[in-house]
């Protein structure tokens, strides 16, 4: 049978008879392809065309560099043929970079003859064989970084020391393994450790993809965890003409509230319940068999939950002997706790947490959780909402501007992606001062700084609690405001900027109204007082846009804004 194999594969290497597929990789943050990751399949009626199989002969007969490079290389040619945006990742064996790639170039030659820069191609370092010398592997990773190449590192969490390969190369992306993300909305384990994961990458400068994503609740607690990269089923399965763009936003939380939006459904641990009418007798059996179960809630035949029984406080009542003889009898109604808390799956951590402290229902250690019908899902401890407030609240100021402490640009891009995705009219604002760079040279840092933050509160203001104000950085601002008055808020900040932008000046430098000083160009100009760009962009309610496209748009409207003397308002009047 091997020797079959063998020759199969000879033909199949001599005859280049490889189909290069691709699957996107999407990035949930701008609602778009960041790049697509190169597979390989045999013929179609060849006992080798499962990767699996074919990578397995070639391993066995000593031709696995020999596969590699010609995959490698068929894939770089169609990436180019299709145009396809974004990055191509490429899955290489370690063994090739040790080899004859490392000493000879090949990859790069590849991309010169299709003319693909080294700078969109992902170095995908895939595991079927233990790295012994880290030592060698290090210098052949380095080599195709000063050549233009980025690196990834699959599978992280399966295989050979994956974690290991993490510490020793580096890599600028690790694509966690799909055991790790299968049901992560179910399971409250595998949250704390993809978080884990995110926590690490961000100490490392690593960016993380999560494989294997098949349903909208997987997709929607790792974006919730901001955990933007994802490829799996659920968007597209590879093919050889993949999509270009997501045919529709990528499902997100209901709303953006506090920095991530965060959800109630991933604290949820399903555990079985017990059904109002089940002997008491039962229930204590299922606690002596399960010593770390800590709860169980009871529901009605609607799947509802009625009320919790608590195993301390449960297996109290049968300390004394004549107990199991006056309770055997009863059902679990008579016993649980109707006193307890209830969260809808969808319901934000923050505001979670609000319910939780406010409540005055008993014992706080355990709440059930629901769906929007209030069927039962599993209960959460307060001890894990803990934690993820905690992790929250760290991300959220990691990723807040140092200077305004606001939002920034990876929650700016959350933010919008949720009001597209719930199909709901809205405004998006940019907002830039003019002539901000020459006053910073005369005045100096510490007084430009004083006018970003003056103008941060007052954008903040002016947005009221509805709104959303976001620090893109330096004195660039982004809005996110309701439509119905958002043209005249838009035009009370003019008008206030315009009473409170002098008070930054010398008394000179007012009745002047400006300063002498240089363009960008080095030339000696009269530079007028700050002013204040806007750039409006209405979002109709079912746009069918990504963030990105929000972002494009307003790039485009800033320009024509910035065109206008004085403090500006441009509106984008296209339907």
């Amino acid at each position: 049978m091997i020797d079959h194999e063998a020759l199969e594969l000879d033909r199949i290497l001599r005859e280049e008879a490889i189909t290069p597929l691709f699957q996107p990789i999407v990035d949930a943050g701008c609602q778009g392809i960041f790049g697509y990751e190169a597979l390989a399949r045999g013929p179609s009626d060849s006992a080798l065309h499962s990767p699996l199989t074919l990578f397995d002969t070639a391993r066995h007969t000593g031709r696995l560099v020999e596969l590699d490079l010609l995959c490698r290389r068929l894939a770089i040619e169609a990436f180019a043929a299709l145009d396809l945006p974004g990055r191509l990742f490429l899955n290489v064996m370690p063994t090739s970079l040790l080899e004859d790639d490392f000493r000879e170039g090949l990859t790069r030659a590849f991309l010169d003859g299709v003319g693909l820069s080294p700078e969109r191609v992902v170095i995908e370092l895939t595991e079927h064989l233990p790295i012994h010398d880290y030592a060698l592997m290090r210098q052949a990773v380095d080599h195709y970084r000063r050549m233009g190449f980025q690196v990834a590192l699959d599978d992280l969490g399966a295989g050979y020391s994956s974690l290991r390969h993490w510490a020793e190369l580096r890599p600028d992306f690790v694509k966690v393994d799909r055991h790790f993300v299968q049901d992560i909305d179910r399971d409250p384990g595998k949250c704390q450790f993809l978080n884990s994961l995110l926590e690490v990458s961000r100490s490392l400068g690593c960016r993380v993809i999560a494989e294997g994503i098949e349903t909208a609740g997987e997709q929607r607690c790792l974006w919730g965890m901001n955990c933007a990269l994802m490829q799996g089923y659920y968007f597209a399965r590879p093919a050889r003409d993949p999509l270009r763009r997501l045919a529709g936003p990528a499902p997100t939380p209901r709303a953006v509230t506090g920095s991530f939006g965060t959800r109630a459904a991933m604290l949820c641990r399903h555990l079985p319940p017990v059904a109002r009418g089940t002997p008491v007798p039962e229930v204590v059996a299922r606690f002596r068999h399960e010593p770390n179960l800590r709860c169980l809630a009871v529901l009605d035949d609607d799947q509802r939950p009625v009320g919790v029984v608590r195993q301390h406080e449960f297996l109290s009542l049968f300390a004394n002997p004549f107990s199991h003889s006056l309770h055997a009898r009863r059902p679990i109604d008579a016993l649980m706790d109707r006193r307890m808390l209830v969260a809808e799956e969808t319901m934000p951590l923050e505001a979670l947490s609000r319910h939780i402290t406010g409540s005055t229902q008993g014992r706080q250690d355990d709440f059930v959780i629901v769906d929007a019908e209030g069927r039962y899902r599993g209960l959460g401890q307060v001890l894990d909402l803990l934690r993820e407030i905690t992790a929250l609240q760290v991300r959220s100021a990691r990723q807040a501007n140092p200077l305004t402490g606001l939002p920034g640009n990876e929650v700016i891009n959350d933010t919008l992606a949720a009001r597209l995705a719930a199909g709901e009219p809205f405004v998006a604002v940019y907002a830039d001062l003019d002539s901000f760079k020459a006053y910073n040279d005369v005045y100096g840092y510490a007084c430009g700084d004083q006018v970003i933050l003056a103008l941060g509160r007052m954008l903040q203001e002016s947005a009221g609690e509805d709104g959303f104000v976001g620090h893109v950085g330096g004195d660039d601002f982004m809005l996110v405001l309701a439509p119905g008055d958002a043209r005249e808020r838009c035009e009370a900040i003019l008008e206030r900027f315009a009473c409170f932008i002098p008070a930054f000046y010398s008394e000179a430098h007012r009745r002047a109204g400006g300063f002498d000083g240089r363009d960008r160009h080095d030339r000696a100009c009269f530079v007028p007082l700050m002013t204040l760009s806007l750039a409006y962009c209405p979002i109709a309610g079912g746009a069918g846009l990504a963030a990105m496209d929000v972002a494009n748009r307003l790039a485009e409207l800033k320009r024509q804004a910035k065109r206008q003397a004085g403090n500006s308002l441009f509106i984008d009047r296209r339907r």
